[in-house]
């Protein structure tokens, strides 16, 4: 009778593990992660700060916002398995930049331009600062 062995007891399995426990427990993971959840959850509330809450513009902040902060999450709590989707918080920056010109019938005006360039911006620097990390650079 052949044995096998569980793919959690793997030493691969089990080295990648300790890999990504020892990067999350640095402090520049750790301030990753804060900044990131900050990012997503102003990202969220923006619409409300600038004012343009009746603009559909604020339903993709909303949504978007909502998303990067459950992806730091996470990042926070089990890094071992998300460390690969930092590139989805580079996206859902990207996104927010470009926002105010493609959204259908979304009025930009320069608060919106601003606060969605400058919360995309740091949220591309938050995502490839992670996914950095996960490379172990």
């Amino acid at each position: 009778m052949a044995m096998h062995s569980r793919i959690e007891e793997h030493p691969d399995i089990q080295a990648m593990r300790a890999r990504a426990a020892e990067i999350s427990a640095k402090p520049t993971a750790q301030a990753t992660e804060g900044l990131t959840l900050l990012t997503g959850l102003y990202l969220a509330i923006s619409p409300w700060v600038v004012g343009f809450n009746g603009n559909p513009l604020a339903v993709s902040n909303l949504v978007t916002g909502i998303a990067l902060a459950v992806l730091a999450l996470g990042f926070g709590s089990v890094f071992e398995r998300t460390f690969g989707m930092g590139w989805a918080a580079a996206a859902i920056g990207a996104w927010a930049i470009i926002a105010p010109w493609v959204v259908q019938n979304a009025s930009a005006t320069t608060g919106t331009i601003a606060s969605n360039t400058a919360t995309g911006a740091v949220a591309v620097v938050l995502g490839l600062a992670t996914t950095a990390m996960a490379r172990g650079r």
